[in-house]
């Protein structure tokens, strides 16, 4: 249900909503603020944790499987869906501790999105990435310290390619995956559905949760589902082998630029005017230029 937007005497008012302007590319303020180290260290902390848990989730459900331990059965463990949910629930809950303190990006790919939607400043863009980057690598370094015969044995949670599922099939899974994901983000993070609606800042690591999980049942039997590429990126480092350096560069790094560039283009394109009919008690238009009662049009400027 959208708000009521009648001003007094039945009259029609414009909501009190401006689209907010777009961050500077280069913003050298940000470097004497206490806020933006601030963000830079949850960031680096969410992906840690992000790493830690989902990694361990990985590794324990490959042991569990493992016919030396579990007599082959493929039932054992948490199996694809529990990995899903351990990616998802996760997402869901650092998103819900870090979007008042930096935004809850914890994805480079998010953080692009938003820098070319100019959400964020390119100084603040890089840092978030190296920081998210940094954090994979040490998420994923404390599970190797903790568990290094199953780290190693298990293939340390990187994502490779599976047999049987070329380059150009990766590639088109990790492009549609992170826009789902992308896509989203911007969806639940649209200023103007939260001027509109007042709970959907609060629901919005939900859907994100969600999306992360939703990908991840579809894409873990092609990749291991990447979309993020500090996680990609993170594993890789630590584990160091041929096959996951090999595909992390083809596919993942291809897929980010192709994708971003697709869902900024989508999001930020400006709307043309429109014209929309309406009834004598409800309106869904942010801003009013002029209003026919005989004819019940509305000339809006912009529209929802």
């Amino acid at each position: 249900m959208t708000k009521e937007v009648v001003g007094e005497g039945g009259s029609f008012t414009a909501k009190d909503y401006h689209d907010p302007p777009p961050a500077p590319l280069i913003d050298a303020a940000e470097l004497g603020q206490w806020s933006f180290y601030r963000a830079l260290i949850a960031e680096f902390i969410a992906t840690l944790l992000f790493l830690y848990i989902t990694v361990l989730t990985v590794i324990g459900y490959k042991s569990q499987s493992d016919p030396l331990h579990s007599k082959g059965d493929p039932c054992a463990g948490v199996g694809i869906l529990g990995i899903a949910w351990a990616f998802g629930g996760m997402i869901f809950v650092l998103v819900y501790c870090t979007a008042g303190i930096s935004g809850g990006h914890i994805n480079p790919a998010v953080t692009f999105g938003l820098f070319l939607a100019r959400k964020v400043s390119l100084i603040r863009a890089v840092m978030y990435m190296v920081a998210q980057c940094l954090g994979a690598i040490c998420g994923v370094g404390l599970v190797k310290a903790f568990q290094k015969s199953y780290y190693t044995r298990y293939g340390g949670g990187a994502n490779s390619l599976n047999d049987g599922y070329s380059a150009g099939t990766g590639l088109g899974a990790e492009i549609i995956g992170t826009f789902v994901l992308v896509y989203t983000v911007f969806s639940a993070t649209d200023p103007k559905r939260n001027a509109r609606d007042s709970h959907i800042p609060v629901l919005a690591p939900l859907p994100i949760g969600f999306a992360v999980f939703m990908v991840h049942l579809a894409t873990i039997p092609i990749t291991g589902t990447g979309i993020n590429p500090a996680r990609s990126f993170g594993a890789a480092v630590i584990f160091n082998q041929e096959k996951p350096w090999d595909d992390h560069v083809s596919v993942h790094t291809t897929m980010n630029s192709i994708n971003e560039t697709i869902k900024t283009s989508q999001f930020e394109l400006p709307a043309p005017t429109q014209v929309i009919e309406i009834d004598s008690k409800r309106i869904n238009s942010k801003y009013l230029s002029q209003i026919d009662p005989s004819k019940k049009i509305l000339l809006a400027n912009e529209a929802i």
